[in-house]
């Protein structure tokens, strides 16, 4: 009851001059249970150690930013911003004229009446960027994830995961009705193993380009010899890759130098690309013509609004004539790396930017990250579910726009509550 009570003195507050709202009493039988069983599950979290709570940022996303209940400006490790553009003056300015001249958005689905020009503008970008023949875009390349394989596979086909591929790509698979086989994380003889056990029409190999929880890298180039001698399509989700990871930021094919060799990227919009929303899958014109046809996450979601598709379309710009952003992430990672292994810390990963600070207890990465807040460092503890139990972390990670001093600042802030929480001497 005091529920509905507050609901109703807070529309009262919003429209004062309005005539009370009846509302229904949410004291049902049914919702009571459904509060204490939640209820139970939340405190089985916080007794874990794993509960998260969600820091409040007041300023753009950027390397110092605004934290509610901080003063002054808090130096930003946890970001995806791997490039520094999220709040970059000319991305912005791009977005606010495409705002003024195509509005904040459609109210429709692509193939009704949502398909602006910018949005093939983009689209096309894209393929050139990857130097893929189509691209289509998504709301989010967690919708990409999970409206290619039920798509395009059938109970005929297999389909091959890595074990610890992102969640997006485990609920894609999970909704199509191939045959699954789970191989074991970057072990090539397990997947070789399950490749030779099937005769399936299609067998589809899916892997992460790199693992965002442990910035290791995905052996690409022995996946692509299974491939090759088993008849098997590639597919790589490359979130943690696109626009950064590779000399000239073309993501993890780029990086082995088999640039054009995957049959399918999946990627995203919402990191180094700007960093607000969507995401793309770019490969075989066929592929691509499909998916507009029976990809439900793209039937059935509104287009990208405008401004964020002129922010993705001005990095894409920027990242075709010059590669110093991507460089800059690059060497900024190794300072970092280089710095906290000296210190005696444990860092996960293959000198990418995501750089995990490995800590083990869960409660100890929590504290940790509040420890280093208070030094004017913003990090965050991971733990299970998001990893695997007893492998909790700060997962740390670089930006082209952190300067060299930053990123000492943030060394020494780890050395002194390491010290102080015991994790190096």
């Amino acid at each position: 009851m005091a529920t509905m009570q507050f609901t109703r003195n807070l529309l009262h507050k919003c429209n004062p001059t309005r005539a009370p709202i009846a509302l229904y009493s949410t004291a049902t039988a049914g919702n009571e249970k459904l509060r204490t069983i939640i209820q139970n599950q939340l405190n089985d979290i916080r007794e874990a150690g794993t509960y998260k709570s969600e820091r409040i940022i007041t300023t753009p996303q950027a390397t110092a930013i605004g934290v509610e209940g901080t003063s002054g400006k808090i130096l930003n490790f946890c970001a995806n911003n791997y490039l520094g553009l999220s709040a970059n003056n000319d991305v912005i300015n791009y977005g606010k004229k495409a705002l003024d001249e195509y509005g904040a958005g459609l109210s429709s689905v692509r193939f009704i009446c949502g398909t602006q020009n910018i949005h093939k503008q983009l689209e096309n970008k894209l393929s050139a960027f990857h130097e893929r023949e189509d691209t289509i875009l998504y709301a989010s390349c967690f919708d990409a994830n999970a409206g290619i394989f039920e798509a395009v596979l059938t109970p005929e086909d297999a389909v091959f995961s890595d074990e610890l591929n992102h969640a997006s790509i485990i609920d894609g698979i999970r909704l199509c009705k191939a045959k699954k086989a789970r191989y074991l994380h970057r072990n090539m003889a397990d997947l070789e193993e399950k490749l030779r056990s099937t005769d399936a029409r299609i067998k589809m190999i899916v892997t992460d380009g790199v693992f965002s929880m442990d910035g290791n890298v995905a052996p690409l180039p022995e996946i692509f010899e299974l491939a090759d001698r088993y008849g098997a399509v590639t597919f790589v989700d490359d979130c943690h890759a696109t626009g950064f990871f590779g000399k000239t930021g073309r993501g993890t094919e780029e990086f082995y130098g088999m640039l054009g060799r995957c049959d399918i990227i999946n990627s995203t919009l919402g990191k180094a690309l700007g960093g607000a929303a969507g995401g793309y899958t770019t490969g075989p014109r066929e592929l691509i013509d499909l998916l507009r046809q029976k990809s439900r996450p793209y039937l059935f979601s509104n287009s990208l609004p405008p401004p964020v598709v002129a922010s993705a379309q001005k990095v894409l710009d920027m990242l075709m004539t010059s590669s110093s952003l991507t460089a800059k992430v690059q060497s900024n990672t190794r300072r970092f790396r280089e710095a906290m292994t000296r210190a005696g810390f444990t860092i996960s990963g293959m000198d990418h930017p995501i750089s995990p600070v490995m800590l083990g207890d869960a409660r100890l990465a929590s504290t940790f990250a509040d420890e280093m807040l208070r030094r004017g460092i913003y990090v965050i503890g991971f733990s299970y579910p998001v990893v695997p139990k007893g492998k909790a972390r700060i997962r740390v990670q670089l930006s082209a726009a952190h300067t060299e001093e930053e990123i000492d600042r943030a060394v020494a802030a780890f050395i002194e509550v390491g010290k102080q929480l015991g994790v190096v001497s």
